[in-house]
């Protein structure tokens, strides 16, 4: 939505034979409802092994941002609804996630805005019918072969029938959980990134001293290279947030996410600090960042290094 008005852009991921012409007939509709520009992004979905969904997304979510910078947009509204949020918190629950995905999708992260969360399903189609609209069903949402599109046509009907599932609102319960976590999972960052700022000693600046320190070094993909928390303070946090500044620390150092089993790992040097004393570790994790525990001068620390 450009400061002067609103716009659509309609991507086609080119998955399916005649997704051109539906593509098309999207985009008039859009001009139709009187949005300028309306663009159609024929965009190539490439194979990265994370699954044909994830694999569309991502070449959505790129084809939509750069659509908003070339129309120097203020925002992306996405149509997810409330039955979206809910089958999105379903799959967090079954692959035994923590509060940010139980969060689900947020309502805004930077450019994206999903302002029909509140709605569900059957309202927009009711909107769609109220100002006649034909929509198109795309017919990758009721195959089988997809996780999302059997939770959607299977597991959330039998949860929601009354008789051999759980009872009618439990997408709505589930959407409301989301709201919750979301909250929990930004107060336990909001505390963590303030205990990493505080602890956290860098090779190349010293006391990390901001709450910019961290974001600067994730955004910029460059690291600090260098990162050394003190122990016995670590360990005064809850887990919770020990985790998370953990998790903060390999980032800053220049890596990538690690899993809860990695972080765990991490957090064993903790737990063992009194056990024997002295120096343990290495302790791989992803993007070629080491963790270890080291002891001089009377002082233990974890030690966080980029590979060299």
């Amino acid at each position: 939505s450009p400061a002067d008005g609103a716009g659509a852009v309609v991507v086609d991921h080119g998955l399916q034979p005649g997704s051109a012409g539906v593509a098309d007939r999207a985009a008039a509709i859009a001009r139709r409802l009187g949005l300028d520009p309306v663009t159609v992004e024929r965009v190539d979905v490439a194979a990265t092994g994370a699954g044909p969904e994830a694999d569309a997304r991502t070449a959505r979510y790129v084809a939509l941002r750069a659509a908003a910078r070339r129309a120097g947009s203020q925002a992306v509204l996405l149509a997810h609804t409330r039955d979206d949020q809910a089958e999105q918190v379903l799959l967090g629950l079954a692959r035994g996630s923590g509060t940010r995905s139980l969060a689900g999708m947020p309502a805004r992260r930077g450019l994206l805005v999903r302002p029909l969360l509140g709605l569900t399903r059957q309202d927009t189609e009711a909107i769609c019918c109220w100002a006649g609209i034909r929509w198109w069903q795309d017919p990758a949402n009721a195959d089988p072969a997809f996780l999302r599109s059997r939770v959607r046509t299977r597991v959330m009907p039998l949860l929601e029938d009354p008789v051999a599932g759980i009872g009618p609102g439990v997408a709505a319960a589930l959407a409301r959980s989301a709201e919750i976590a979301a909250e929990d999972a930004d107060a336990l960052e909001q505390w963590s990134r303030r205990e990493y700022d505080r602890l956290a000693e860098t090779a190349t600046a010293g006391p990390a001293a901001g709450p910019d320190h961290h974001a600067e070094a994730t955004e910029s993909g460059r690291g600090v290279g260098h990162v050394t928390l003190p122990l016995e303070d670590l360990a005064a946090l809850p887990t919770a947030v020990r985790l998370r500044v953990i998790g903060l620390a390999v980032a800053a150092a220049g890596g990538e996410r690690p899993s809860r089993e990695r972080v765990l790992a991490v957090e064993r040097l903790v737990a063992t600090r009194s056990v024997g004393g002295g120096s343990a570790g290495p302790i791989e994790l992803p993007g070629g960042v080491t963790a270890r525990r080291h002891r001089e001068a009377g002082c233990a620390r974890l030690v966080l290094d980029a590979g060299r």
